[in-house]
């Protein structure tokens, strides 16, 4: 079905009790067409009386940041969607995932080396000022194995789930865990850097590299998730436990050795 057409959405609702919705902004990199097709779908869901509608949001960083973070449009416009969503009428819950751990076969890289002796100098991972090593809180999660989690709590719990925001990640780490545990798992030397800002956007696509710049500010503070508490939302998991970054790690160190 075209998500940007609510006659089209409607015939793939008809008879779903619950509907699961998540939006691309990086498609168009646009939060206007984001939110077009969340509307069509939500239009729809309430035309076919859905009994429950998930929707993967995120923080307005704009509004958690007091104007200081105005350019994260990709969290900005999932916030938008869950107002729409709320105001909708139509039973929802929002599940709100963390930072991808697939993110660090990106983020950690393979030292350069100026000597050109073929010596290993390990990995280096590679941050905006002011984002600090023992500071800096990013919440955690292994998307394609653990949103599922999460999201089949906030079916399992339903109708106490509904309106309530579900915070998908296994702990808030800071960097300097996450460098001192992969190094720990690789048994290379992990370094963590502060780079000034206009040559962290260097690294980044024209397009995206004030988004981003931003996006790694926010985990310094307000934070991720404005400071919110993990708990209550890995509470609601009972036996199911969302895999940590060590574990991750290990399964995928051949990402960084």
């Amino acid at each position: 079905a075209d998500m940007s057409s609510p006659q089209d959405v409607l015939p793939a609702l008809q008879d779903a009790h619950t509907v699961f919705l998540v939006t691309n902004f990086w498609e168009t990199m646009s939060a206007a067409a984001e939110l077009a097709q969340a509307k069509a779908v939500t239009d729809a869901a309430r035309a076919a009386r859905v009994k429950h509608l998930i929707f993967s949001s995120l923080i307005n960083v704009t509004d958690a940041s007091g104007g200081r973070l105005p350019h994260v449009s990709h969290f900005d416009g999932k916030a938008r969607i869950e107002d729409y969503i709320r105001a909708s009428g139509v039973p929802a819950t929002f599940v709100q995932p963390g930072v991808f751990m697939t993110g660090f076969f990106g983020f950690i890289r393979k030292a350069e080396n100026p000597d050109g002796d073929g010596q290993d100098k390990g990995l280096v991972w590679a941050m905006p000022e002011g984002v600090k090593e023992q500071e800096a809180q990013l919440p955690l999660l292994d998307a394609a194995r653990d949103t599922g989690l999460f999201v089949k709590a906030a079916m399992k719990h339903f109708p106490d789930t509904e309106g309530t925001r579900i915070l998908a990640a296994t702990a808030y780490y800071t960097p300097a865990r996450i460098v001192a545990e992969l190094a720990e798992v690789t048994g290379k030397k992990v370094s963590y850097v502060e780079t000034p800002h206009d040559r962290f956007k260097s690294f980044l696509p024209a397009p995206a590299a004030q988004e981003m710049l931003e996006n790694m500010l926010l985990l310094q503070g307000p934070g991720y998730y404005a400071g919110a508490d993990l708990q209550p939302s890995l509470d609601l998991l009972g036996d199911d436990k969302p895999i940590t970054w060590k574990e991750f790690a290990e399964k995928n160190k051949d990402k960084w050795v």
